[in-house]
């Protein structure tokens, strides 16, 4: 996920976070504790790598810690994820994938979005309500990546299914 933040900006704050990509596909193999425990880790390089932009100790909490744990709840549907690839079901379990990824991408999104208006506010153009900017900003980039999530899933799920099936 942290290799993948190294993709160029193509649209400044708009572009989609492609790292949602594997924390994704792991939430999904591995369930919700370990999902969370990865987006925790994700969140956490950035502080290492020194790709945070801080303002306030309340907003670095916000988007990079609440934020990234947050795509871990991908995990949520693990079973019937993985149910459904037992029984060789793969429309319905693409169909709980990309539902765990749209309660993932949307809860980090909602985050970031409540960060916007609060934290990043200020950089709304003149006349333009914080809220409606953090909406547009933080809107387009949860959408994009939702987009780019459910692409993968939709190339990986059918021809690599077996991978999320994990023997207990």
């Amino acid at each position: 996920a942290m290799a993948l933040s190294y993709i160029p900006d193509f649209a400044s704050w708009f572009t989609p976070s492609f790292g949602a990509i594997p924390l994704v596909l792991f939430a999904l193999r591995r369930g919700p504790k370990y999902g969370t425990l990865a987006g925790l880790i994700w969140g956490l390089l950035y502080f290492i790598l020194g790709k945070v932009w801080y303002l306030a100790l309340s907003q670095v909490i916000i988007e990079y810690i609440i934020a990234f744990v947050s795509m871990g709840l991908a995990g949520f549907l693990s079973v019937p994820f993985q149910n459904a690839l037992s029984k060789d079901n793969k429309g319905r379990a693409l169909f709980y994938a990309t539902g765990g990824a749209l309660l993932a991408v949307f809860v980090r999104y909602f985050w970031h979005f409540v960060a916007g208006f609060i934290f990043w506010g200020s950089y709304a153009p003149k006349g333009m309500s914080p809220y409606l900017y953090s909406f547009i900003v933080n809107g387009t980039a949860g959408l994009l990546t939702l987009v780019f999530v459910i692409l993968a899933l939709a190339i990986i799920i059918p021809t690599q299914g077996k991978m999320f099936l994990v023997k207990r």
